[in-house]
C-alpha cells in the first residue's frame, strides 16, 4: 500500500518537475505565439495610419490653397478656369458633373441590380444561382479604362443617333456605363441581404396564402431593407469616386449645367487633368487639386457614414 502511494507521489513530482522545466525553457514556438498579437496589431494599424497620413496631406495642401483662394469663392463659385489669365476656382461645375454622372449611374444600376438580386434570391434554383452569380460578378473585374473606351467608342455613337444634339463627349454616356459597372455590387450585396432572411418567414407568408411576388414585396424586401439601402449608398459612393470612365468619355469642359448631353467634368477627372503636368508644383492650380480631392474625400466619407447609419437603423435581427 505504501509502495503504491510512494509511486503516486513520485509520479506527481515528476509531472510538476516537467511543468516547471517547461516553464523555464522557452522555445521558439513560445516566443512566436507571444509575438502574434503585436504583429497583428501592427498589421491592423497600417490601414489606420495610412488613412491618417492621407488626411494630413490633404488638409495641409488644402489649407495652403485656401490661403490663396477664399473658401467662399471655392464653395459657391460656378466658374472654374484654373489656367486662364484671370483664374477662377469655383468647384460647383465639378460637383455638378460628379452628381449628375452618379445619379445617371444609379438610375441604371438600382432597378437592374435590385431585380437581379430578387431573381437570384427568390426565383432562381440553387444550381442556376451558383452559375449566374459568378458570371454577374465578372463585370466587377473588368478594368474601368475598358469601360471608358466602351462608353466613348460604342455607347456614345449609339446615343448620338438617338439624341441628335449629343456632343462627342458628354456626361450621359459615362453615367450609363458606370451604372452597368456597379450593377454587380448592388446585386450581390442585395442578394446576400435577401438570402439572410429566414426561410421560415417565407414559409409562413406562403402558408397564409400569399403569392411568391407578395412574399418578395411584403416580407423579404422589408426584412432585408437595411442591406439593400446600404448597397445603394455604397454604389453611389463607388460612382462618385470613379475616374477613368468619366476621364475618357465625359470630356474636360467645366460646364455648370444640368444638360446631360453636354461635355462636363467630374472631380476625379479634374484631378487627373491637373496631375497630367499642366500645373507646376507650388502653383495655385497645383494646390487646387488637393482642395478638390478633399471635397471628394468628404463626399465619399459622408456616403460611407450614411451607409453605416442606414444599415444600423433598419437592421432586423432574427
Amino acid at each position: 500500500m505504501r509502495s503504491g502511494e510512494h509511486m503516486e507521489d513520485q509520479r506527481e513530482k515528476n509531472i510538476r518537475q516537467l511543468i516547471e522545466e517547461r516553464k523555464q525553457k522557452k522555445s521558439f514556438r513560445d516566443y512566436f505565439e507571444k509575438s502574434i498579437p503585436s504583429l497583428l496589431f501592427v498589421i491592423a494599424s497600417i490601414s489606420v495610419l495610412t488613412t491618417i497620413g492621407i488626411v494630413i496631406t490633404l488638409l495641409t495642401e488644402t489649407v495652403e490653397f485656401f490661403k490663396r483662394v477664399p473658401i467662399v469663392e471655392f464653395v459657391t463659385g460656378t466658374v472654374l478656369k484654373p489656367l486662364s489669365q484671370n483664374p477662377e476656382f469655383g468647384v460647383l461645375p465639378l460637383v455638378m458633373g460628379t452628381m449628375l454622372s452618379s445619379l445617371i449611374a444609379m438610375f441604371v444600376a438600382v432597378p437592374i441590380g435590385l431585380m437581379t438580386a430578387i431573381y437570384l434570391s427568390e426565383y432562381a434554383s440553387e444550381k442556376l444561382r451558383k452559375r449566374l452569380k459568378p458570371m454577374l460578378e465578372l463585370l466587377a473585374g473588368i478594368p474601368t479604362i475598358v469601360y471608358g473606351f466602351f462608353a466613348f467608342t460604342f455607347v456614345t455613337p449609339i446615343l448620338k443617333n438617338l439624341i441628335p444634339g449629343l456632343e462627342a463627349t458628354n456626361i450621359l454616356s459615362p453615367g450609363l456605363v458606370m451604372g452597368v459597372m456597379i450593377i454587380p455590387m448592388i446585386a450581390s450585396l442585395s442578394e446576400d441581404a435577401m438570402s439572410s432572411v429566414p426561410q421560415s418567414m417565407r414559409e409562413g407568408a406562403l402558408g397564409l396564402g400569399a403569392t411568391k411576388l407578395e412574399v418578395t414585396r411584403k416580407v423579404v424586401i422589408p426584412a432585408a431593407l437595411s442591406g439593400i439601402i446600404a448597397s445603394f449608398v455604397l454604389g453611389i459612393s463607388r460612382a462618385i469616386g470613379e475616374t477613368m470612365i468619366v476621364t475618357i468619355a465625359s470630356g474636360s469642359t467645366k460646364n455648370f449645367t444640368v444638360d446631360v448631353t453636354q461635355s462636363m467634368q467630374t472631380m476625379t477627372a479634374y484631378i487627373v487633368e491637373v496631375t497630367g503636368g499642366d500645373a507646376p508644383a507650388g502653383s495655385t492650380v497645383y494646390y487646387s487639386l488637393y482642395a478638390v480631392a478633399m471635397t471628394l474625400f468628404i463626399f465619399t466619407l459622408l456616403m460611407n457614414v450614411l451607409a453605416r447609419y442606414v444599415s444600423r437603423k433598419f437592421r432586423e435581427v432574427y
